[in-house]
């Protein structure tokens, strides 16, 4: 049986969004710096690099294709995190 009950986004980003809510204090300064450390090595910035080159000249694998977007869908959750993470510090530095 259907609910009447609004859907609510289902996304990856959705639902770590839902998860890591800086303005309610449940994330600690220690916390917000941890996930501000998390950082994409070398190897993989060069990785992401070159399949970025060659997808622009269409020349990659239906494998390197999924690569690709694995990075592309990791750095945005990242980019999430940093962004909760740097707003929970402002919000606790702001309560100090």
């Amino acid at each position: 049986m259907a609910t009447d009950t609004p859907a609510m986004p289902i996304s990856d980003a959705a639902i770590l969004s839902r998860l890591i809510r800086p303005d309610d204090g449940s994330v600690s300064v220690e916390a917000a710096e941890a996930l501000l450390s998390i950082r994409f090595e070398q190897e993989d910035l060069d990785r992401m690099h070159d399949l970025v080159t060659r997808n622009q000249e269409d020349s990659l694998s239906t494998a390197e294709r999924t690569e690709m977007e694995n990075y592309r869908r990791v750095s945005f959750l990242l980019d999430l995190m940093h962004s909760k993470a740097r707003r929970a510090l402002k919000s606790r530095r702001a309560a100090d």
